[in-house]
């Protein structure tokens, strides 16, 4: 049967978590480029970027190497997720089914939809700001509304719009930010622009930590976003177009707000000297980042909507979820984000800090696990329809080699942590660096290969060749 064209998809996507079947696949590789640039270029990420310089106190050479060196490395493994998607043909979180079981997958899936919601709420906050900043007659609380509405009609409508709005924000905004660089290079403010803050090496490593963490993030659910790819899309092709896409757009868009911060005085707010250092054109640098962050934030919306969904349909095994389904969640969803954002909007970079160093710790072994698997265990072949049966089919209930390497790698990670709920012995040792995600990596990938074949020759004795036919 022919692959239908990106304009014969409907508009609404009718397919929640379940297999995209052949007929129902649509869409370019290069979309997915697109999307990932577009989606970068949006406030979080400059408010993030920003604190290489306003946090750890980095001068702007060195902030620049911090962000490149995150994000060229934690992208790497962000675009190994994505080119899951084709294969696989199901969302990234009921995929973890077939590494952790169907029920062990539980607790990777509750972290992942908490985690989106988390980013959610964040995002709306920031639309809030924005708005209010292009319009000052709007308060914050009004803005986080409209923000959030906009979001969640644009993930209701599902994947082919976010792809659609996504190319046309590649032109828009990546023509912006290179102008709003262009107006801060030739107005800076202050005489300390290339001078103030300084090399220190934890304040290196933790803003290296945020850019990886900024692409490992995406993991649990870039896949959702190539699923509806032809199955005969070539994983390099997949890989590089999803890799270039994010590591530019956020490398642009973190660096942006080490600028910006540095060419206005100390101690302003990341988006109020957006604002300043942009002159005549914030105002519409405002409007664009308005725009961007309610397109981008419909990712964090569809991924959490598609987490819960995969959370109750592991219980209610004969719930077919549908469209509605999803439209319905996603405006709970959404009007439980509305009310924790307004209420955290004072403190919003504090918070959402805090949310990303712990985040951080239980994020990196799943993502070891799932490529593991994927690409050194299985090779890519997994029994679809096992993942979906209430058993776990050919995976079972739980995989304690997988739930027993993930234990062990947030464990080896807790003396090189920095996070507001405890500061490890190596991290204080080193002034405060932060290197537990790159042991988490480290520790858990080898130790889950290892345990996973061992368990896979034990099954195959066991069970008489059937698990080996599977796969």
């Amino acid at each position: 049967m022919a692959t239908p064209t990106a304009s014969s998809a409907p508009l609404i996507e009718k397919h929640t978590i379940g297999y995209v079947p052949p007929e129902d696949r649509h869409g370019k590789v290069r979309d997915l480029f697109t999307l990932w640039f577009g989606g970068n270029i949006a406030p979080l990420p400059i408010v993030t970027g920003a604190l290489g310089v306003q946090l750890f106190h980095l001068n702007l050479l060195w902030g620049i190497v911090a962000i490149l060196v995150g994000h060229l490395v934690g992208g790497v493994l962000m675009a190994l997720h994505s080119a899951q998607g084709p294969q696989m043909g199901i969302p990234q979180m009921i995929q973890s089914r077939a590494q952790f079981g169907s029920l062990g997958a539980l607790l990777v899936v509750l972290i992942a939809g908490v985690m989106y919601i988390g980013f959610f709420a964040s995002n709306i906050v920031l639309a809030g700001k924005s708005l209010h900043g292009v319009v000052d007659s709007v308060p914050v609380p009004v803005g986080i509304v409209i923000g959030a509405v906009g979001s969640g009609i644009i993930g209701i409508i599902g994947y082919r719009f976010i792809h659609v709005l996504n190319r046309i924000g590649t032109w828009v905004l990546g023509i912006g930010i290179v102008v709003g660089f262009g107006y801060i290079f030739t107005h800076i403010q202050t005489d300390d622009f290339l001078t103030r803050g300084s090399f220190n090496l934890s304040g290196w490593l933790a803003t290296v930590s945020l850019a990886a963490l900024w692409q490992i993030a995406f993991a649990p659910y870039v896949s959702d976003y190539s699923r509806y790819l032809p199955a005969d899309v070539k994983v390099s092709s997949t890989f590089w177009t999803t890799y270039l896409g994010s590591a530019l757009g956020s490398s642009l868009a973190f660096i942006f707000g080490a600028v910006a911060v540095l060419a206005t005085p100390v101690g302003m707010d990341t988006m109020d000297a957006v604002k300043l250092a942009t002159g005549s054109i914030g105002p519409l640098m405002l409007v664009l980042f308005l725009l961007s962050v309610i397109s981008h934030n419909a990712l964090n919306l569809y991924g959490a909507v598609l987490s819960l969904i995969t959370l109750v349909q592991t219980f209610a095994y004969r719930w077919i979820p549908t469209a509605k389904s999803r439209a319905v969640i996603s405006i709970i969803v959404l009007l439980a984000c509305c009310f924790a954002a307004v209420g955290a909007s004072k403190d919003f970079i504090g918070h959402f800090v805090d949310m990303v160093l712990v985040l951080l710790v239980v994020l990196v072994p799943w993502t070891a696990i799932n490529l593991i698997d994927f690409y050194a265990i299985h090779k890519g072949q997994y029994d679809i329809q096992s993942i979906f049966q209430v058993d776990g089919g050919i995976y079972g209930h739980y995989n304690p080699q997988a739930l027993l390497a993930y234990a062990i790698g947030i464990a080896v990670q807790i003396p090189f942590m920095n996070t507001p709920l405890y500061v490890g012995p190596v991290s204080a040792h080193i002034n405060g660096a932060d290197l537990s995600w790159l042991v988490g990596l480290l520790v858990t990938s080898p130790l889950y290969f290892w345990l996973a074949n061992r368990d896979t020759s034990y099954r195959r004795r066991m069970m008489g060749g059937k698990l080996a036919s599977s796969l």
